[in-house]
Parts: structure tokens; sequence; C-alpha cells
């Protein structure tokens, strides 16, 4: 699937359009794809949630997905 991940996208989404993505959840230490909330929360959402940078895990996700 081309085009690049957005904070606007659902987290869910993200890991079924770019499962490399995942690594990125990972290094972050989010268990986001078991947690509930994934199911109707957006990248930008969780990351504050958690208190990280949603435009720098964005920045992480497409540096993966562009190789």
């Amino acid at each position: 699937m081309a085009g690049k991940v957005t904070k606007d996208m659902g987290i869910l989404e993200i890991a079924q359009n770019y499962p490399e993505s995942i690594e990125v959840f990972q290094k972050y230490g989010l268990g986001c794809l078991g947690c509930a909330a994934a199911r109707f929360e957006n990248l930008e959402a969780g990351a504050k949630v958690h208190g990280f940078d949603p435009d720098q895990m964005v920045a992480d996700i497409n540096a993966l997905i562009k190789d």
C-alpha cells in the first residue's frame, strides 16, 4: 500500500497496512496493538497518552516504510 503514515491514522490501521510499524511501537514501549483503545485511537492520541511525541513516532515509522 502506497502512502505515508500520519498521526491522524488509527493505530490498528497503521499496524495492518504497515506491519514494519510494529517495530516502532515496540521501540517506544507501547503495547498498543493489544490495547482495546487501539481499535479507535489514532497515533497522536496514543502517543500523547503515553508521553511520546507523535511527530517523532510518525517520522520513525515513515523512515521504515520508505525503504
